[in-house]
């Protein structure tokens, strides 16, 4: 179905639409530097920058273009991440959350839902996990859907969740797994996002009780693993996880980047030790850390990159990544988290005392890509994954690549 949205209409090319959704993270920049701080107290985005992410068209990074969406390509959404991370961890973490979980339904849902989340021609904001931990009954019309559900970032500003279930069967067949939309009101939040680092992400758990779900709110996740989708282009057919494989490395790039600025920008005047001590910037083993770090996140890129183009292409022909290279793309995204966790690291350490301050940003973001790491998609295992595609060895989880 066609729908005229509030967001401005984003353009046809891959550049265009690349410029036009880098300026729209450069457009959040003010907001951010009022109400940046206020997120990380409030433990969820500030309200603010939720109205300010709303105007300017991020969370539609991942949506279908007949519904007012982006499309954009990987690479693009790899810039677009970074970018806003580099701004704002909260407000980076946001947009790859916020963009994803109104893409996936924006795709796979039927007309019926679409018209109703998509009312009144806005784009609204979503939240809620990918993961599969909930149960589900078969109804008349739909479904029963109960369970708690972990981690649904931005649930605070959400309209409407996403969470998986799977389908309780009689006999002996694998039960299927599906992915429910449902509004935010029909949910209990659980306020439990009391944690050390992504604060601002407001990630708390949710839960829902025997809530009906009618069929048309739901999709199969073997359709998401195969880009069968009601509406969208080439980005759906890379896969699951391949979708959402590059957001991590992404968030990671921009943390990492962020944490050697500052304490570039911090090593020119401050010394440690005695008065007439060299500044940290004078000191070689610094100019070493300096080079090191700089040359590892973009090396990192580059990888990403490369991982992403050749899949972008692939799909632009109609094909889906094959395991090794949705493998490949997701190593890529752990490495380079591997990679920023550890000069964000090491840029807190050579900055000394005066870096333990919550009033400081150094720390913020080193406390933030420490916890993204945490994340499952950005496990060690997926470099297990990959090792086997390299050594030829049968896969135990053939099947849709997903993380473990």
């Amino acid at each position: 179905m066609a729908l005229e949205t509030t967001i401005p209409a984003f353009p046809a090319g891959r550049e265009a639409k690349r410029r036009v959704l880098l300026d729209a993270v450069a457009g959040v920049a003010g907001a951010v530097a009022a109400h940046g701080d206020e997120s990380e107290t409030l433990g969820t985005l500030a309200p603010a920058l939720v109205e300010a992410m709303d105007r300017s068209g991020l969370w539609a990074m991942k949506l279908p273009a007949e519904l007012g969406g982006a499309e954009a390509d990987p690479v693009t959404q790899i810039m677009v991440i970074e970018a806003a991370t580099y701004l704002d961890t909260a407000v980076g973490w946001s947009t790859m959350i916020g963009a994803t979980s109104i893409g996936w339904p924006g795709a796979f849902l039927p007309d019926p839902a679409i018209e109703q989340i998509f009312a009144r021609g806005r784009i609204p904001a979503c939240a809620g996990i990918g993961g599969v931990t909930g149960s589900a009954v078969a109804v008349e019309g739909g479904y029963r859907l109960t369970g708690r559900f972990a981690f649904a970032s931005g649930i605070r500003h959400a309209e409407w969740l996403i969470a998986g279930a799977r389908i309780a069967t009689d006999g002996d067949e694998p039960p299927e797994e599906r992915m429910f939309t449902f509004p935010y009101d029909a949910s209990y939040v659980i306020d439990n996002w009391d944690v050390a680092g992504l604060r601002g992400t407001g990630s708390n758990d949710f839960e829902v009780k025997d809530l009906f779900v009618p069929a048309d709110f739901t999709w199969g996740r073997a359709e998401m693993a195969n880009g069968d989708v009601h509406r969208g282009g080439p980005i759906y057919k890379l896969g699951w996880p391949g979708f959402t494989a590059m957001e991590h490395g992404a968030f990671s790039l921009g943390a990492g980047h962020r944490a050697l600025d500052l304490v570039i920008e911090l090593a020119k005047s401050k010394r440690r030790g005695f008065a007439a001590a060299p500044t940290i910037a004078e000191r070689p083993v610094f100019q070493g850390f300096v080079a090191e770090a700089d040359l590892r996140l973009r090396a990192c890129r580059d990888l990403m990159f490369e991982a992403f183009e050749e899949a972008w292409q692939l799909v632009c022909e109609g094909r889906v990544p094959e395991r090794q290279l949705q493998m490949k793309m997701i190593g890529s995204s752990v490495l380079t988290t591997d990679t920023a966790v550890d000069v964000a690291g090491k840029a807190f350490r050579y900055a000394g005392g005066g870096a333990l301050y919550s009033t400081g940003l150094l720390q913020r973001y080193f406390r933030d890509v420490v916890a993204s790491s945490q994340h499952l998609a950005v496990s060690n295992v997926a470099y297990e994954g990959y090792g086997r595609q390299l050594l030829g060895i049968d896969d135990p989880n053939a099947g849709p690549a997903r993380p473990r």
